[in-house]
């Protein structure tokens, strides 16, 4: 049997300045920004070429706008992608590189922490 992580969701203060701040900074897709009735709406965005989604929206419950650190999302390379999240408009600090792989940080509006990893290569 397999166990897919597909979906996260995430505590966010402001649904609009979210939504607008992970299609428009980070290039997520929006898969669904829903109002199911006056007390829910549901949005879902999933980064390119990933099988998980995140999500938030009014109604969810997830916790304190900002908590969720650690995120990760895994590239091919870390120099591009963080050059691509420049020419988006973030303001992205340089690559750090590890035994373990290279990586960058950001954060969303709130203090959600994501980490970008190109992983080392394989010999």
């Amino acid at each position: 049997m397999d166990w897919k992580l597909e979906l996260v969701i995430l505590p966010i203060s402001d649904v609009d300045r979210a939504k607008s701040f992970y299609v428009d900074k980070v290039g997520f897709h929006l898969d669904h920004d829903q109002r199911v009735n006056e007390q829910l709406r549901f949005v879902q965005l999933t980064p390119p070429g990933s099988a998980c989604s995140i999500a938030f929206g009014e109604g969810i419950p997830a916790g304190e706008p900002g908590s969720v650190k650690g995120l990760q999302m895994v590239v091919s390379d870390a120099h591009a992608a963080r050059q691509e999240l420049i020419d988006r408009g973030l303001d992205v600090a340089d690559v750090v590189e590890q035994a373990w792989g290279s990586f960058i940080y950001f954060s969303d509006p709130d203090g959600n922490a994501w980490a970008v990893q190109q992983l080392p290569s394989r010999s």
